[in-house]
């Protein structure tokens, strides 16, 4: 189930996984809580810390190692309240899930709590974050958007992540990062790659809650209706999500996925995550999409449903 390879030319096996709450508040102090940073610290006493589970991200980590994808991509939520301390737990967890190159990170809305210095926080992740060719003195949030390219995908990753007020969970991605997207996804485009767009919250707004919802989601859907891409992906609801975004006289599929972590205390929100397999077929890229759902008896991964897509190439591309 590794990287695939067709005769009409080289494909990707690639997991998704999103929102794994995966660090421990346990050694919080009281001198840290302050502003926003409370009313998480709250929330994780009394609801979040019974949902997210430690041995369900161990069991992730086992299922991961017996599937092997040839790449990862997680979409935010690695944090509970973005801490220091928590990004460099959570850096900890990315090694073992693995190398910088083979594991693809953008942030979410509780990676980016209240406004902290990205040297000590987001700096942990920027070797999972930075783009392939990117400048050697290249940080801080202007590597967004980032571009990696795996056997005729483009992976290109968005930061929603941004502070916001008490009691919301909002993102944006600012007028500067939508238009490196734009000529991203043009240029990508004419290179006839398949282009999978990778951020934490849903584009569509209509998609979220008022006080969770992407503020600039309509600029972005604007901009995939015009340039196009091939795949959207996000997390941010932990639940399965599925919607489209037009294009060219078709559909591009957008799917959300629940937490890697949570033990699903309300239907439908048990932990996952999806295997998509893409190759070129012709003028139309093959999407396999494998979705794993953790058992709680077994405390492992099985598959639990399997979907099939076909998505058109470009025209440009295929001219």
């Amino acid at each position: 189930m590794d990287q695939i390879n067709t005769e009409n030319g080289a494909g990707l096996c690639f997991a998704h996984l999103s929102d794994p709450h995966l660090t421990s508040l346990k050694a919080v102090r009281w001198q840290q809580l302050v502003n926003k940073r409370i009313l998480g610290y709250l929330s994780w006493c009394y609801k979040r810390r019974d949902e997210h589970r430690t041995e369900i991200l161990e069991a992730i980590l086992r299922d991961l190692e017996q599937v092997q994808p040839g790449h990862i991509v997680v979409t935010g939520d690695l944090t509970h309240i973005g801490l220091p301390e928590e990004f460099r737990e959570a850096r900890r967890w990315l090694e073992r899930l693995g190398s910088a190159e083979h594991v693809t990170v953008v942030p979410g809305n509780h990676d980016a709590y209240i406004r902290t210095p990205w040297s000590s926080t987001f700096a942990n992740w920027e070797p999972y974050m930075l783009s392939d060719n990117a400048a050697p003195d290249t940080a801080g949030p202007s590597i967004f958007p980032s571009l990696r390219i795996r056997d005729g995908v483009a992976l290109i990753g968005l930061s929603s992540a941004h502070a916001s007020a008490p009691f919301f969970a909002t993102g944006s991605l600012g007028e500067k990062q939508r238009e490196r997207l734009a000529l991203l996804l043009r240029q990508t485009g004419e290179q006839g790659l398949c282009r999978v767009v990778l951020l934490h919250h849903p584009p569509r707004e209509e998609d979220e809650k008022w006080r969770k919802r992407l503020t600039d989601g309509r600029e972005l859907c604007a901009i995939l209706e015009r340039e196009g891409a091939e795949l959207v992906l996000h997390g941010h609801g932990h639940k399965p999500m599925a919607s489209g975004i037009p294009f060219a006289g078709h559909s591009i599929p957008v799917f959300g996925i629940p937490s890697a972590s949570a033990i699903g205390h309300k239907p439908g929100r048990r932990a996952q995550y999806y295997l998509y397999r893409i190759t070129r077929d012709g003028d139309s890229w093959s999407m396999q999409i494998s979705m794993r759902g953790y058992r709680l008896e077994q405390d492992d991964f099985v598959q639990q449903h399997e979907d099939q897509l076909s998505v058109p190439v470009m025209p440009s591309t295929s001219a």
